[in-house]
């Protein structure tokens, strides 16, 4: 019966070595995904800015391409200002910003690269519409300085945020 009852308490003990083993594991886990956490976050703030920048743009995306939307199905302006009675110049501007913003707007929001390069696409033809075509939407320099200065701020985020990468 002794011969039992120490391999019981040998197997007791070592079922409980096993447990604290086990807690301690899980303890040292818990503190460092805590660390882990604390310390991404902390090194990549200007990555997180720029997803934030990348986020606002979007939304704004898809504000101006639900405009140009209603700008194609009439729900903007009146009977003058409607899609038919514009010149196909304004109307494909029109359609192609209506579809083109969105699409930017989608990869905006997800932070791909894609994304960045199709609303770059958007901003630089605005821009170029503005100034170079000035009898399509007007000629507004004001569109023109919002444009670059959204350019700009995305350009100078994407830096700083590849500055904190390792190579």
């Amino acid at each position: 019966m002794s011969e039992i009852s120490t391999r019981d308490a040998a197997r007791d003990s070592a079922n409980a070595r096993d447990a604290a083993r086990d807690n301690a594991r899980d303890s040292a886990m818990s503190v460092a995904a805590i660390s882990s956490e604390r310390q991404e976050s902390d090194d990549n703030v200007w990555t997180r800015r720029l997803v934030l920048f990348l986020r606002v743009m979007a939304l704004l995306s898809i504000l101006k391409g639900l405009y140009h939307w209603a700008q194609v199905t009439g729900f903007v302006g009146g009977e003058d200002e409607a899609f038919e009675n514009q010149a196909m110049a304004w109307q494909a501007s029109t359609i192609y910003f209506a579809v083109i913003e969105l699409v930017a707007a989608v990869g905006l929001w997800l932070a791909t690269p894609w994304g960045a390069v199709v609303w770059l696409t958007t901003v630089v033809s605005m821009a170029v519409i503005e100034l170079m075509f000035p009898g399509i939407y007007g000629g507004s320099l004001i569109v023109v300085g919002v444009e670059a200065f959204m350019l700009a701020a995305y350009l100078a985020l994407a830096w700083m945020a590849a500055r904190e990468r390792p190579p």
